[in-house]
């Protein structure tokens, strides 16, 4: 749709498509955490998830922060017991991160937590609606992934 076209000229499924972004955007501010634990909970899950070995660069592209900024919070979850730095198996050169068991079982938390909002926000969906929305909310997560790492090389 072009910029000149007027918001009358809009389909109802436009209109829906615009809403994607706030909807997204409400949906991390009602994470049901604190801003710590967000960020704890962000970090651990882009190493668990990352395809190979995760550095503090690899972790700052993927986070979209500054290198500083993930070296902090890199550090306090390193305080907290939740990451340890090892050594690269393919380059003793480079320092990478690993989760702890105490790590995993925070991620672990986390996705309890979250699940269980998910279920009492969706109380009066039907399991089909539920298990739909679920699927496609992680289809999605897995298409950004991919499309984001398209957009900006990764860079260790």
């Amino acid at each position: 749709m072009s910029s000149t076209s007027s918001s009358s000229e809009q389909s109802a499924d436009d209109r829906t498509l615009d809403q994607i972004g706030p909807a997204l955007s409400r949906l991390r501010r009602r994470a049901p955490a604190t801003s710590k634990d967000l960020s704890r909970n962000l970090v651990l899950n882009v190493i668990a998830d990352a395809p190979g070995e995760t550095t503090v660069g690899g972790l700052a592209a993927e986070m979209g922060v500054a290198q500083p900024v993930a070296s902090r919070t890199v550090a306090a979850c390193i305080a907290d017991g939740l990451l340890r730095r090892a050594a690269s198996q393919s380059d003793g050169r480079r320092t990478v991160l690993e989760l702890t068991e105490h790590g995993e079982a925070e991620r672990n938390r986390f996705a309890d937590e979250q699940r269980e909002a998910f279920l009492e926000i969706t109380v009066a969906w039907s399991p089909e609606e539920r298990t739909q929305f679920a699927r496609l909310l992680t289809r999605y997560g897995v298409d950004a992934t991919a499309w984001s790492r398209k957009q900006t090389p990764r860079r260790d």
